[in-house]
């Protein structure tokens, strides 16, 4: 399959923003009450609030382009950017995001192995991410990836606090 990984900029917000809540909530709806979704979709993902995201130097977004049509996104923060600090000297990988049509292909391989070489060519020795408890096929891809739970934290959904397991893959 044809693909690229192309910076995502400010110009692309409303298609950032189109692809995250379809995306987030072809993923967590059935484990979500509709106004806690309704709720997280619109703050969350709110473009006032991506456009600081995406200006942010320790965060980078970057789109898997198929045929010339966005597929899904990628989100890796360092430093301050990170969600939690879980580790000296490490990558966040905040968001793998496909849309339901380009899942299931191979493509969240494509996006973890960008995010890895990205952090292997500027120097980071740990990649790390949260993944939802109740996400089971997302849990096995990332342990085929050779992430090791090490830890939790709350990933709030509207008013319904989830739990993330936080997961770890050594670099080095």
């Amino acid at each position: 399959m044809d693909y690229t990984i192309e910076p995502i900029t400010t110009e692309d917000v409303k298609e950032l923003q189109k692809v995250s809540r379809e995306t987030f909530k072809d993923t967590f709806d059935e484990y979500t009450a509709p106004d806690d979704m309704k709720r997280f979709l619109k703050e969350d993902y709110e473009t006032g609030k991506l456009i600081k995201e995406i200006e942010n130097s320790n965060s980078r977004f970057f789109f898997l382009m198929v045929h010339d049509e966005v597929a899904g996104y990628l989100k890796i923060n360092v430093g301050d950017a990170q969600t939690e600090h879980l580790k000296e000297n490490a990558l966040e990988v905040e968001r793998i995001y496909l849309l339901p049509s380009f899942q299931h292909k191979g493509l969240g391989n494509v996006l973890l192995d960008y995010a890895e070489d990205t952090a292997k060519k500027e120097g980071y020795d740990y990649m790390w991410l949260g993944v939802y408890e109740k996400n089971i096929n997302a849990q096995h891809f990332y342990k085929r990836h050779g992430f090791e739970g090490v830890s939790e934290h709350t990933f709030q959904v509207g008013s319904d606090p989830q739990t993330d397991w936080l997961l770890l893959k050594n670099l080095r």
